[in-house]
């Protein structure tokens, strides 16, 4: 009996000791914070774990024993370690990985609400962008150029002769619009600028996102999602996604001084100077992976100009009625330019590059309060003073001059203050088993102009000479929800992810001082046409005020106008969604993602949209991948209220054209529709594969887009006798807003690009150095289907509803074919960067037939010589287009009187030439 007691005590504590498990936990990170996804496997064992928010693990083991215990993540050298475990025991394992510099693929968020994962094994081609590597090498220094030279599907040049356009770079994803690409910073949308483009530049009738408001500094890479994405992110994804990732650096200390400028056979010397100072340091706020990252940067660039000297009449008789008592409007230029000893070059606007300065501050951090909680918070200030100059008023032109205040004319300058705000804050962490993000992010451009060395010239010798013209303002604000949980038990895996969103906006123009805008010579006649009673008002359709030559004084500030209390809008609007996105890893080769978005705006409806994604490993060198989609793109408040008056340049000549709102009674009279959602459908398919040295990716699309919003041609009424009652009340419309033309937005074609991208990387050790060589490039098409959507009312005028210069723009002016070679080498302290990118053929948009042009393609060459003077200063010099090459030159017809040499409004590369660079580099 003694016996059988001792047994049964035996093996109860035997029992016991089996029921309380061995258990290994820990911490994974890197230098700076905790990884969280990383994969924690045991070697001979079915046992996996993943790490949490808080980048913890925990491994359960059937028995005690010796184990090898591995920590993954992609973009890290991995880490094995051995641990012996008794019976019943619990220990800490902690893993601190190290990143692998030569991992080419890189890791990727954007398209997936998943974990992280390769660029190399993503359902949709994603391109990898190392800013901060890039920008130690490269010419370029702000976010637009250097991804114009690295990501072949993206456009982006400098504008010129485009008012604020010129301080705001539009930029192009596949050929499409700048409104047609979503912009992410840390995951997070992005607003848009308060200004639409509305001259003749990439991008015309469109609003983008300011990719250059971002400090390089604050920049850790840039990830460019190169598919339809409205499904999964809403409003403006369809031809793909930017997501900027800002820097986390901590205890590290960077700074870099460019400056440069043009140094090329138009080149006085060096013109167009440019300055550039960056710095980021951040602070580590504790242990657990809180931290507080700092940006700043300062830009500077000048002027610099591309012309030939003024063609055309720039004196007549009327400028000299000394030597000419009975003036006739007979040129006199060549003999009046003797006698004031000027020549034609005096006369020139300015056409290449405008003038700019300004500044930004930028921070981004993470602060844990709790073991499965986060806030975090990012944003900036960015400034902006920009001046740019109009077409020159020769003194000919005596309707818009005044010999008293501007004996010789004068060129307008427009000052632009561009003002940009940003603020995203939110907390994220684990609720039970789901991960969840609560986030709210604010958004604010707004935009000042003032009109300098200008005139009024009906208030004659009255007028000032600089006028504050109003400006615009929009604010953006979005709140998110959103779920994540990954059950790992299900098949090989599912990734459930579902989410609520509220955005809100308003956009305002705001009104420029009275004379800005108003004509003083109108009148209004309460008389009868034999005995008139003139009584002075702007809004009269008698002038009062006339030329010398007997036409009526023009009316507000030459060059760029002011807004008036007409054009003054406050509008707002909201909008709900709820979206759901699941991922489903049938195997570990085969995975699905399917995501399903509902939105609902306060000015238009509701958008209901899908995305159906997957992905086949065939191996670990050979991955296929596909994509279907619908899309969407809400119509900005400012397509659908933005109304002024503008300068613009068509074919040689500068109008002033009025732009109206879609419920305007111009618009009426027209039959120009209200505004409604551009919808699309994309497709897209390729592969990936991983050669160890060699990866490959190549991937074909197609998207068609249904009701794409265009800015309209010019229309014009009439006041001829035998003119429509139609046409003459739009004749008085036009007049009372000092224009000549009115101009829409419209929804009125649909259009389908068709293209194929192509990516090859290439690493191997070379001498005693590294190579690394990376050939990407893209072809594309974008062209029209079927008619043009025109009302009854404009039956005959489909030309000008959407003229060929428009034609152009919309498929034409961005490189149907561009492709970059860059070969980047490291020996000891010494470093290479040369690229050479092909800009494809392009056009020039023109609506007079004699003067269409094809431009052909060119090849860019990049050079940068680096070399590392200490450990922690390195010096970099080299070029940016080394070789001096331009485009082809514009024909005579298109060049103007003004002498716009090169083609400012389908700018391949920009026309500047050679610009040589110098940049010192400080890390600690």
């Amino acid at each position: 009996m003694k016996n059988k007691f001792y047994l049964i005590i035996s093996l109860s504590f035997l029992f016991a000791s089996g029921l309380k498990a061995q258990v290994v936990r820990g911490v994974v990170s890197d230098s700076l914070q905790t990884i969280i996804g990383a994969t924690i496997s045991v070697s001979g064992q079915n046992i996996k774990a993943a790490t949490n928010a808080q980048g913890k693990y925990e491994l359960k083991f059937p028995a005690a024993g010796t184990y090898t215990i591995n920590a993954a993540y992609v973009g890290y050298q991995s880490q094995q370690k051995k641990i012996t475990i008794a019976a019943g025991e619990t220990k800490e394992l902690n893993f601190a990985l190290a990143e692998n510099k030569n991992d080419l693929e890189g890791i990727v968020v954007v398209g997936s609400r998943s974990a992280p994962r390769s660029q190399m094994e993503t359902p949709v081609p994603v391109d990898l962008v190392d800013v901060k590597k890039i920008a130690q090498n490269s010419p370029q220094v702000s976010l637009a150029q250097i991804l114009n030279y690295v990501a072949p599907s993206f456009t982006s040049n400098v504008a010129n002769l485009t008012d604020g356009t010129d301080h705001i770079d539009p930029a192009s994803l596949r050929g499409l619009g700048p409104d047609q690409v979503l912009v992410l910073i840390n995951g997070k949308r992005r607003h848009t600028t308060s200004l639409i483009n509305i001259n003749g530049s990439l991008g015309k009738g469109s609003v983008g996102t300011d990719l250059n408001a971002i400090p390089t500094a604050a920049i850790k890479r840039v990830e460019v999602l190169r598919d339809g994405a409205a499904a999964q992110y809403g409003s403006d994804a369809i031809a793909g996604v930017i997501n900027i990732i800002l820097n986390e650096d901590v205890n590290k200390l960077s700074a870099s001084i460019t400056g440069g400028g043009f140094a090329g056979k138009h080149s006085d010397g060096l013109d167009g100077e440019t300055a550039q100072a960056n710095v980021n340091y951040g602070v580590k706020l504790n242990d657990k992976g809180g931290f507080l990252n700092l940006s700043g940067s300062f830009d500077y660039r000048d002027f610099a100009s591309r012309t030939t000297p003024y063609r055309g009449v720039i004196f007549t008789d009327y400028n000299n009625p000394t030597l000419y008592p009975a003036p006739t409007g007979v040129d006199i230029t060549d003999a009046e330019l003797a006698r004031r000893g000027l020549t034609r070059g005096d006369f020139v606007p300015n056409i290449g590059q405008s003038k700019n300065r300004g500044g930004a501050l930028f921070l981004n951090s993470v602060i844990p309060v709790s073991d499965g909680a986060e806030i975090y918070a990012f944003g900036g200030l960015n400034y902006r003073n920009g001046t740019s100059t109009a077409f020159y008023r020769t003194p000919r032109q005596l309707t818009q001059t005044n010999a008293t205040i501007y004996p010789n004319g004068f060129l307008p300058e427009i000052i632009t203050d561009n003002n940009d705000q940003s603020l995203a804050i939110g907390i994220r962490g684990n609720l039970g088993e789901w991960k969840a993000d609560f986030s709210n992010t604010y958004g604010r451009n707004y935009i000042n102009f003032t009109t300098s060395n200008t005139l009024n010239a009906s208030l004659l010798t009255a007028s000032p000479t600089s006028f504050d013209a109003g400006g615009y303002d929009f604010v953006q604000n979005t709140t998110n929800l959103d779920f994540t949980r990954f059950f790992k038990n299900t098949l090989n895996g599912i990734n459930v992810a579902f989410g609520a969103e509220h955005r809100y906006e308003n956009y305002k123009i705001i009104a420029g001082e009275e004379a800005s805008y108003v004509n003083y010579g109108n009148a209004i006649n309460v008389g009868t046409t034999a005995n008139p009673i003139l009584i002075p008002d702007p809004k009269g359709n008698v002038s009062t005020r006339f030329a010398a030559n007997g036409a009526a004084y023009g009316g507000g500030a030459q060059g760029f106008p002011g807004f008036s209390k007409d054009n003054a809008t406050n509008v707002g609007r909201s909008s709900v969604a709820a979206y759901g996105d699941v991922e489903v890893n049938f195997t570990d080769k085969f995975l699905v993602d399917a995501a399903l978005r509902f939105e609902n705006y306060s000015d238009f409806g509701s958008t209901l949209n899908f995305k159906l994604a997957g992905r086949y490993k065939f191996s670990d060198q050979f991955v296929l991948r596909a994509a279907a989609s619908t899309g969407f793109r809400a119509p900005s408040l400012q397509q659908r209220y933005f109304n002024a008056t503008s300068t613009v340049f068509i074919d040689g000549n500068f109008v002033e054209s009025g732009t109206f709102a879609n419920d305007s009674r111009v618009a009426q009279l027209l039959g120009i529709p209200k505004l409604k959602e551009e919808t699309s459908t994309s497709y897209s398919a390729g592969f990936t594969s991983n050669l160890g040295k060699f990866k490959i990716t190549v991937d074909g699309y197609f998207i068609r887009i249904n009701d794409r919003v265009i800015y309209t041609g010019q229309f014009s009424g009439s006041n001829a006798a035998s003119a429509s009652a139609q046409d003459k009340e739009i004749y008085n419309l036009l007049r009372l807003a000092n224009a000549s033309t009115a101009r829409f937005f419209a929804n009125a074609v649909n259009t389908e690009t068709k293209g194929i991208d192509a990516v090859v990387t290439y690493t191997t050790s070379l001498g005693k150095g590294t190579l690394r060589t990376d050939l990407a490039g893209t072809i594309s098409k974008t062209s029209l289907i079927g008619g043009i959507n025109t009302s009854p009312l404009l039956a005959g005028k489909e030309n000008t509803y959407l003229d060929e210069a428009s034609v152009i723009l919309l498929t034409k002016v961005v490189p149907r074919i561009k492709a970059n070679l860059t070969f980047d080498y490291t020996l000891n302290k010494f470093n290479v960067f040369l690229r050479n990118v092909y800009f494809g053929k392009v056009s020039q948009p023109t609506n007079v037939v004699a003067n269409r042009q094809e431009l052909p393609g060119r090849v860019i060459t990049d050079l940068g010589l680096g070399y590392n003077l200490t450990k922690n200063l390195k010096l970099t010099v080299g070029a940016n287009n080394i070789f001096d090459v331009y485009p082809a030159e514009l024909l005579l017809g298109s060049q103007g009187t003004s002498g716009i040499l090169y083609p400012n409004q389908a700018p391949q590369f920009g026309f500047l030439g050679r610009y040589v660079f110098t940049r010192i580099n400080l890390n600690f």
